[in-house]
């Protein structure tokens, strides 16, 4: 009898089919969605007309499709010039903040010592700590350095002001690793640093993957520290140089919305790629 109960398998739970929606809310959720990429599609089309054509009807649709405002963009040295320095920025930034967060979680997560709540707590305040308030002392800081208008004075500031997030991100996962898995990793004879590569770095890359994109999207964004530390046109940011262009040829607004829609691609591009990524690891976090 024990036997026949035990080969017995219950049915799966039933889960509730998801209810759709009302016609009022798809209507508000399109709505939304008109108004997020009603800009964008405006100024990707923009770049395919003419000046001529924008002054006579300004919300038209190019007729006809002028192609060398994107040509002359792309063939141009300054928005390529723009790209690599702010993928050079970005991979520096999203470097530092992955070494430098794992190593703080690292700490923070598996050692127990005086103050690490204190720690903790410090490094999750400066969430509530935006950049806007540090401009003024940041730029006298990084100018005591010989910093200025130099890339590594954008680099260090933006790992420092991303580290509270990651930190943020990372413990819960560091902190999930059972203790069983390091005493018998320790019992081997693994160091606490062989521990540290082998073990730790492989089950906390949903994390490390998540903090490395959000550093790099946020370091390819900014504008605001590049604005106050940057001088040369030579060393600006695509956010940065996108404003300096529109000033430089603020007649010409076709070829204007032409380079802003290119320099929204490789943005868009990466968030498109990596969003499941983001949302995985924002999950695995909090579960952790």
């Amino acid at each position: 009898m024990t036997a026949a109960l035990a080969t017995i398998e219950l049915p799966p739970p039933r889960r509730r089919p998801m209810q759709a929606g009302t016609p009022a809310v798809y209507f508000v959720a399109l709505v939304v969605i008109a108004l997020m990429l009603g800009p964008i599609i405006y100024i990707i089309l923009g770049g395919f007309r003419s000046n001529s054509q924008i002054t006579a009807d300004p919300g038209g649709l190019p007729d006809p499709w002028v192609w060398t405002n994107y040509f002359e963009v792309l063939t141009g040295g300054v928005f390529w010039q723009l790209v690599l320095n702010s993928a050079i920025v970005g991979v520096a930034t999203t470097v530092g903040v992955i070494l430098l967060g794992l190593m703080a979680s690292y700490v923070l997560a598996r050692y127990r010592f005086r103050g690490r709540g204190a720690m903790y707590a410090l490094f999750a305040a400066g969430l509530m700590f935006p950049i806007t308030v540090a401009i003024t002392p940041l730029y006298i800081v990084v100018r005591d350095l010989g910093l200025i208008n130099s890339l590594v004075g954008v680099i260090l500031p933006q790992i420092a002001f991303a580290l509270p997030v990651t930190i943020i991100i990372l413990v819960p996962f560091l902190r999930a690793i059972p203790d069983e898995i390091e005493e018998a990793a320790f019992i081997d004879g693994c160091s606490r640093l062989g521990f540290f590569w082998r073990m730790v770095l492989p089950l906390a890359i949903p994390g490390v993957i998540t903090v490395g994109i959000l550093a790099f999207i946020g370091s390819w964004n900014s504008y605001l520290l590049p604005l106050f530390l940057l001088n040369d046109n030579a060393n600006f940011t695509l956010p940065l140089g996108v404003q300096a262009f529109s000033s430089q040829y603020s007649q010409d607004t076709a070829k204007v919305l032409a380079f802003t829609s290119l320099s929204m691609i490789p943005a868009l591009v990466f968030f498109s790629l990596f969003e499941r990524r983001i949302v995985g690891g924002l999950t695995g976090a909090v579960k952790g």
